[in-house]
């Protein structure tokens, strides 16, 4: 009986470090998606010496993990995990953002930088997020040598 006791104690314990590990290998924050450009800023994202920012942030707005890829090619595939992680807990919906530029500091905005946002929120283990980055900041240029332009004809 004794045998007994300890060989099913044994197997319980067997068995809860496999179920320990195999939740620790699949993680609580585990993201992935791809990672779309229109084609009007292809080349100016994918231009030497650019970074594409993945950031993750809670409901309040702060960023809760980051991943960063050097001079990347679009449309581009991202797996987070982890290791990505800046904060210990992950309450809640988290949004997704990607930053592209050149200047390498995140949350400031320049002139040439291209962003986007993940169309609604996401959960710690969301699979296939796609996110668009079209929204670029950018001097504003009026058309030349073109009839009816407001502006031209509004200043007269």
């Amino acid at each position: 009986m004794k045998k007994i006791l300890i060989a099913a104690a044994a197997a319980s314990v067997i068995a809860c470090a496999f179920s320990l590990a195999r939740s620790v290998s699949e993680g609580r924050f585990n993201i992935s998606g791809t990672i779309t450009v229109p084609d009007r800023l292809v080349s100016m994202a994918e231009s030497d010496n650019n970074s594409c920012a993945i950031i993750v942030k809670n409901e309040a707005d702060v960023p809760v993990a980051i991943k960063r890829v050097v001079n990347p090619k679009f449309p581009l595939q991202f797996t987070m995990g982890e290791e990505d992680l800046l904060a210990e807990s992950l309450d809640g919906a988290l949004k997704l953002e990607v930053q592209i530029n050149n200047h390498g500091q995140l949350g400031l905005v320049k002139q040439g930088d291209i962003f986007g946002v993940a169309e609604e929120m996401i959960k710690p283990t969301s699979k296939n997020v796609l996110v668009q980055a079209d929204k670029t900041m950018g001097r504003v240029r009026l058309a030349r040598n073109v009839k009816g332009n407001f502006f031209r004809t509004a200043a007269r």
